[in-house]
């Protein structure tokens, strides 16, 4: 009887889950220029306190998802950087994680992210609608520095090599330099923090001795 040998199947260059939310973003992204008003009203994350003198529409409890997969329709490339991101670090997380395991990973990072802004907005008095997956990135940007530290990835701007632990490390110090100065309005610096942090108790919790047991 003949046996025929199968070749080992090479590992895709987009992963099953991080393909499935690159459509997602995509049609979602489309969707938005189609109904901006309604999409925004809906999905968008909508803060908890409004500025003085203006009132947003009511916060809904499915924004801390929705408004992930929602993005600046003005500016191409915020949904680009994103997608970007997500595919070049998010490859080998969601390979070591599972499918399973990394879009549950993806998504508790987004919806942390939503809350402490939500959060900071409560804090200072007033809130600005959210959109965007950067604290779901975010939490893949940790996970990769923690899964892989001594990796040497080389930045855009400037081009230096530098290993992957401190980058994520100079990372989050940046954000939360400029979260605190507000030297970036416009972007949700503390959401980005957010991910970051639920990303890392997250793997903390998985890792832990108790749930390994």
């Amino acid at each position: 009887m003949n046996q025929q040998i199968r070749k080992p199947q090479a590992a895709s260059a987009i992963p099953d889950v991080i393909f499935l939310l690159l459509i997602v973003n995509g049609l979602v992204f489309a969707l938005q220029h189609f109904a901006p008003e309604l999409m925004q009203r809906l999905f968008a994350l909508m803060p908890l306190v409004s500025p003085p003198g203006y009132q947003f529409p009511p916060f809904l409890p499915w924004q801390l998802v929705s408004y992930g997969f929602m993005h600046n329709t003005a500016a191409l490339t915020h949904i680009i950087f994103n997608m970007l991101m997500l595919w070049m670090f998010g490859r080998d997380i969601e390979r070591l994680m599972g499918p399973r395991r990394f879009l549950t990973y993806f998504l508790a990072c987004v919806v942390g992210a939503g809350i402490v802004q939500l959060l900071v907005g409560v804090v200072q008095g007033w809130g600005v609608p959210t959109v965007g997956a950067s604290g779901g990135v975010y939490g893949i940007l940790l996970a990769y520095g923690m899964t892989f530290p001594n990796r040497t990835i080389v930045l855009l701007f400037p081009p230096i090599p530098i290993k992957a632990k401190y980058f994520v490390i100079l990372l989050g110090l940046f954000e939360l330099s400029i979260g605190s100065t507000g030297a970036m309005p416009g972007v949700a610096n503390f959401a980005h923090l957010g991910g970051m942090i639920f990303g890392y108790g997250l793997i903390r919790y998985w890792r832990s001795p108790s749930r390994r047991r």
